[in-house]
């Protein structure tokens, strides 16, 4: 566990930059960044950009160095690094398309312009800057998901946009208040959608977005299933892959102290790992299930060997 810096060798406003990285969480970074009187400008998703004259000091104050090849090796290792294809810029711009195409049949130049103001101002939500894990990447891989679940037969008997509009929607408010928020964005769905949709289907986004508060969807529900699935479908990635989630989740919280944040994260873990199934289609279920509860196995271990 450690914080690491490589050589300034990247020219930007007249000076050469070094990269300071964890390789271990977010967190780690964050804490090492604050106690080194680091802007919080400097951080770009992954890492901070921290000017020549820094180096000694910082090396002075803990940072280990390593060679810009090195650094890059343990950032990727870590399951920290951030691609580009998943910066902000890039996915706003890709989302947006998508948004796009789910109102392509909402008819006249001023229906059209008003569903683009929508997609805007959720997308402009979901970038909001105390998001780390419930942000851009998190939507896009819900949509993911969700359109291979139904490529994959899981959503039977339903062509509708329901799905992808709840997935658009589910974490559109996002204050870390369980339960609340997924009321609020439901509420958010229903009053954006309003006008520019039959109510049948509004009500149906309402509802899918509300199963994101327990992933309980009942038998039959496919629609449910699909969107719920889509949402836990973390949980089942490479570990490093989730060792990410959780330093992002970890990032979500940095208002609550390691104590109660230790507590309240094993609390939702043995919720999680109580439950018979946690994914609902039969694609999920296959894929995630195993991997998924050895991860949440594992960090649970974790926090209770540090209790």
């Amino acid at each position: 566990m450690g914080i690491f810096i490589d050589p300034p060798a990247w020219p930007a406003h007249g000076t050469l930059f070094s990269h300071v990285v964890s390789d271990v969480s977010l967190r780690e970074l964050h804490m090492f960044a604050n106690t080194a009187a680091i802007s919080e400008r400097a951080f770009d998703r992954d890492h901070y950009d921290v000017p020549a004259h820094r180096f000694e000091d910082l090396v002075q104050l803990g940072a280990e160095p390593v060679s810009g090849h090195q650094l890059a090796r343990i950032l990727a290792a870590s399951g920290l690094r951030v691609k580009a294809r998943d910066r902000p810029e890039k996915l706003r711009s890709g989302l947006l398309r998508r948004w796009r195409k789910l109102g392509e049949m909402t008819g006249s130049d001023a229906a059209r312009d008003a569903w683009d103001a929508v997609g805007q101002e959720v997308l402009n939500r979901w970038s909001e800057p105390h998001r780390h894990y419930h942000a851009l990447p998190h939507l896009l891989s819900v949509l993911r998901v969700s359109s291979m679940l139904e490529e994959a037969g899981e959503l039977r008997g339903s062509a509708s946009r329901s799905v992808p509009l709840a997935a658009w929607f589910h974490d559109a408010v996002y204050e870390g208040k369980a339960g609340e928020d997924e009321e609020k964005s439901a509420q958010l769905a229903q009053q954006q959608l309003d006008r520019l949709l039959a109510d049948a289907e509004v009500e149906e986004v309402g509802r899918l977005i509300r199963l994101t508060a327990t992933h309980s969807p009942q038998e039959g529900d496919t629609a449910g299933a699909v969107l719920t699935d889509a949402d836990l479908e973390v949980l089942g990635r490479p570990s490093h892959e989730y060792l990410r989630y959780v330093s992002q989740v970890r990032a979500d919280y940095a208002h609550v102290d390691d104590q109660d944040f230790a507590q309240g994260r094993a609390a939702v873990l043995r919720s999680l790992l109580s439950v018979p199934r946690l994914f609902h289609t039969r694609t999920g279920y296959e894929r995630w299930e195993a991997p998924a509860r050895s991860n949440l196995e594992t960090e649970l271990n974790e926090l209770q060997r540090t209790e």
